[in-house]
């Protein structure tokens, strides 16, 4: 693939639209994958390719696990990679294509009905479609501390980050709707969904790619003048950055806001099936009503934020989301307004849950920046992903789990509804409000624990120009 040959822009220049968003499409790879699976995969494995909650759970913490692993590796390389291209985008070129065949083929169902080897082969496939992902995804998240350079361009490019991600979630949920639309009933319409969707998330990395490399190689110019390159080993490097403690507390706040997030949205489908006895058209219409209310709160929060902080939304936002799941574990089946008035207000809250910690996290590069004098986004990065992606991947393990013990009933594509025993049910609700809620409440403290507020950052990035003035140039 090529690229804009002649750099034209300058360090000093504001961060313009036309690179806000193409990061921002960006987002269309990661997150039109990732909501079809939250919301969607769990379902498929238990309800139509007829594998045990339990061992679709374990399926999804494999996944998960390697993936978690995956990112403090691809972080490093990442941070060590040398080429025209810079040293991120040639992970996001090579991902792109592998990422998307795997996603279409995790959405096949095997011919048989052996647990056994259907486990293996979805086992198979999540561990190939993860390698792909990270190499794509996390340089991607990494790239939001390369395109800026001050406190609220990292809150305005986190703002575009946050928008584009929730749209690409609803852009994913309207394509799964419009299909199974069109193919009503069986596992054909889930392997068209996951083709489709596997094709535009490849496509969507190489738009960002151009239209984020000359905003990349302008500011990296000069960063790369004065920055020393990561000489430390990789567990050394680890070890310092987790002596951070603002670092240590935005990696808290990330981890709890999507272990209760997803806890929620991987539990949803059989809330409403299951709890509320609605057909499944109304889960759809469920996520579509939290994922478009965050939408519409998104530019309310994000100028808030450049106003009153972002430690400050993200306090205001979280508890409308845990009052939410706390009605949605008391609502009874027919009280259909109240379930989708409910996903209204999560929707307000969970807002935040997008827009705080990506924008917190570049401003904890820097202050390392201060303190090392080296740019080591990738290993910051990927230890937040990769502490969210085993922390979700041990809740959905939990989730089949839970499923699993209270007795729950798998069924397959075509087959009516199995009625669920009492504490299959009881389970359900519990899922669906009172323990993601815990962990929201954790994260809540965290947060009110950060302390880089904007004058802080501003003085870090006043001394990280003096240093730059001072230092001789050097090219890494």
């Amino acid at each position: 693939m090529n690229v804009p040959s002649a750099v034209t822009a300058k360090p000093q220049d504001s961060l313009n639209l036309s690179t806000k968003l193409a990061y921002g499409v960006g987002e269309l790879s990661s997150e039109v994958p990732n909501s079809i699976m939250v919301f969607f995969l769990l379902f498929f494995f238990t309800n139509v390719a007829g594998l045990n909650p339990g061992l679709a759970g374990t399926v999804l913490l494999i996944g998960k696990a390697w993936d978690g692993i995956n990112d403090p590796l691809v972080g490093w390389l990442s941070d060590r990679t040398r080429s025209r291209l810079g040293r991120r985008y040639p992970w996001m070129l090579w991902g792109a294509v592998p990422m998307g065949v795997c996603f279409a083929l995790l959405w096949i169902v095997p011919p048989t009905q052996d647990q056994g080897l259907l486990m293996l082969y979805y086992g198979a496939i999540a561990v190939i479609f993860y390698a792909a992902y990270t190499a794509v995804n996390l340089p991607h998240k990494i790239l939001s501390a390369e395109l800026t350079q001050t406190y609220h361009e990292r809150t305005s490019l986190a703002g575009f980050k946050a928008t584009f991600s929730i749209s690409s979630s609803i852009f994913g949920l309207l394509l799964a709707r419009l299909i199974f639309s069109l193919v009503p009933v069986g596992s054909q319409r889930y392997m068209l969904l996951g083709t489709i969707a596997g094709g535009i998330a490849c496509l969507a990395a190489y738009v960002c790619i151009w239209g984020t490399y000359r905003r990349f190689h302008a500011i990296q110019s000069v960063r790369d003048q004065v920055q020393r390159p990561p000489t430390l080993p990789l567990g050394q490097q680890f070890r310092v950055a987790l002596q951070n403690r603002p670092f240590c507390l935005v990696v808290g706040i990330y981890l709890c806001s999507w272990m209760g997030v997803q806890v929620t949205a991987a539990i949803l489908p059989y809330f409403v099936v299951n709890w509320m006895g609605l057909p499944d058209s109304h889960f759809t219409q469920m996520a579509l009503a939290v994922q478009g209310t965050a939408l519409a709160m998104m530019l309310v929060w994000s100028a808030l934020g450049q106003r009153l902080g972002k430690k400050a939304i993200y306090c205001m936002g979280i508890p409308l989301t845990l009052l939410a799941q706390a009605g949605l574990f008391l609502v009874q089946p027919g009280q259909v307004g109240w379930m989708y008035g409910l996903a209204v207000m999560a929707g307000v809250g969970l807002a935040t849950a997008y827009l705080v910690p990506w924008s917190m996290l570049p401003d904890v590069v820097d202050l390392d920046e201060l303190q090392t004098g080296q740019r080591r986004e990738g290993i910051f990065y990927s230890l937040v992903v990769q502490v969210q992606k085993i922390g979700i991947a041990i809740a959905l393990f939990l989730v089949g789990k839970t499923l699993d013990w209270s007795g729950f009933i798998s069924s397959t594509a075509g087959e009516p509804t199995p009625i669920q025993p009492e504490q299959t049910l009881w389970a359900i609700r519990w899922l669906i409000g009172p323990i993601p809620s815990l962990v929201l409440i954790v994260g809540l403290v965290q947060a009110a624990l950060y302390p880089l507020n904007r004058w802080v950052h501003d003085d870090i990035v006043l001394k990280l120009q003096e240093r730059r003035l001072e230092w001789p140039p050097e090219k890494c």
